[in-house]
């Protein structure tokens, strides 16, 4: 029966990528502590220096996916929304401070001209 040697082989080979591959990754993938020792000390420096902005960033987006699941948006809505609120507040903020920039200025040129004269 060849047949039966053939499907043999096909198993056993299937078996060993499936099992074998995915072995081979973990066994040649560094750790995180490897990476980094791998690192100059300047940079060992500087990203314990950024670690914990670094985590106060990911805690915050982690807070900010969760306010977002508990709508009933889906989750790229909420946060599509959200962040055309925000890009809308910002340009009313802009819009806001150069009208104060502009009426400083404007009070400059009047407090000059009526100096001068």
């Amino acid at each position: 029966m060849p047949g039966a040697k053939l499907w043999a082989k096909m198993i056993g080979s299937g078996a060993l990528l499936c099992i074998g591959g995915p072995y081979l990754i973990y066994y040649v993938t560094p750790t995180e502590e490897e990476l980094f020792m791998r690192y100059n000390p300047e940079l060992q420096r500087r990203s314990l220096e950024n670690r914990k902005e670094k985590q106060e960033n990911f805690n915050e987006w982690v807070s900010q996916l969760k306010k977002h699941s508990k709508s009933d948006l889906p989750l790229w809505t909420a946060w599509d929304k959200e962040s055309a609120e925000y890009k809308e507040a910002g340009a009313a903020r802009l819009i806001e401070e150069r009208r104060i920039a502009e009426q400083v200025a404007q009070a400059r040129r009047d407090e000059i001209k009526n100096s001068a004269a």
